[in-house]
């Protein structure tokens, strides 16, 4: 559709439920790159695919780990950006920690259901950085609280 010489996309979305289990990210993973490359009819970078993947994954997994059930992705492009919203039935926002000693964090926990955090043979935390890294690749980073329980993190990435 044309007006006044501007195209007009709309923005096309898609939405997945998936289940709690060890696949989830790598089923989210292919659904998003499938999405983004042949589905959403827009163009988008390899690069920006390959961001988007990353934080999926992150994601989906913080989701299926900490999340009680089954979570849903919805992806969307629009105007160049890719918007990344996985829902999961936790009401604990994932937590940023900084990397260090296995020790309890000051929160009493190590991540965002609370389980402790896993090391290397330095001592130091394997897990627990991918908030970071969702945050480092995204334009705009939220939670958002759902009415009917859980939450919402969102992550906006762009060109």
């Amino acid at each position: 559709m044309r007006t006044h010489g501007y195209v007009l996309r709309r923005a096309v979305r898609a939405s997945y439920i998936l289940p709690p289990s060890e696949t989830a990210a790598r089923w989210a993973r292919h659904l998003t790159a499938a999405y983004l490359t042949r589905g959403c009819g827009q163009w988008v970078s390899a690069d920006q695919v390959d961001d988007a993947r990353l934080v999926v994954s992150e994601l989906v997994t913080n989701a299926t780990r900490h999340g009680r059930g089954n979570c849903r992705l919805r992806l969307s492009v629009d105007h160049g950006r890719v918007t990344v919203e996985v829902h999961d039935h936790s009401p604990v926002p994932p937590r940023l920690r900084t990397t260090g000693p296995t020790a309890p964090d000051a929160a009493g926990g190590s991540g965002s259901g609370g389980e402790s955090g896993s090391a290397d043979v330095c001592g130091l935390r394997e897990d627990g950085r991918g908030i970071a890294m969702v945050r480092e690749l995204s334009r705009r980073f939220s939670v958002l609280g759902s009415p009917g329980g859980g939450k919402t993190v969102q992550a906006v990435l762009t060109c």
